[in-house]
């Protein structure tokens, strides 16, 4: 699940945040980083997984929050006002990324906003 607000652990790098809820499940180390860096490949992170929270712009920080919701191979990827935070030029990237991720990978998104823009951008069905 995506949220408006990021959530990030702000004293974990961007792969520890990432890692995090895989490290829960008892994942090992090899498993995780075997999982997590394609994922960051596909939201554009992988030159910031060293970077902390304070260190990156709120669009980065959002991606860091898809990462982290793609890392446990999720069916359907449920985004709770995932843009109505950024700036416009932010929700359009997101949207795009979101948009490939659901071609990509085939996954399935349900999105809950209520700016009609984005309804209009990405959904298939309302």
């Amino acid at each position: 699940m995506i949220f408006q607000h990021f959530n990030l652990l702000s004293s974990r790098t961007v792969y520890d945040n990432v890692a995090f809820p895989l490290e829960l499940q008892g994942m090992s180390k090899s498993e995780i980083k075997e999982r997590i860096e394609p994922i960051l490949d596909i939201v554009g992170l992988t030159d910031r997984m060293n970077n902390y929270p304070s260190q990156l712009s709120g669009g980065q920080k959002q991606r860091v929050g898809i990462a982290r919701a793609l890392a446990s191979n999720p069916k359907v990827l449920l985004c709770d006002e995932a843009t109505s935070a950024l700036d416009p030029q932010t929700t359009d990237s997101i949207l795009k990324l979101l948009k490939n991720i659901n071609e990509k990978m085939g996954l399935t998104i349900v999105l809950i906003t209520h700016e009609m823009h984005v309804i209009r951008e990405i959904c298939d069905r309302v």
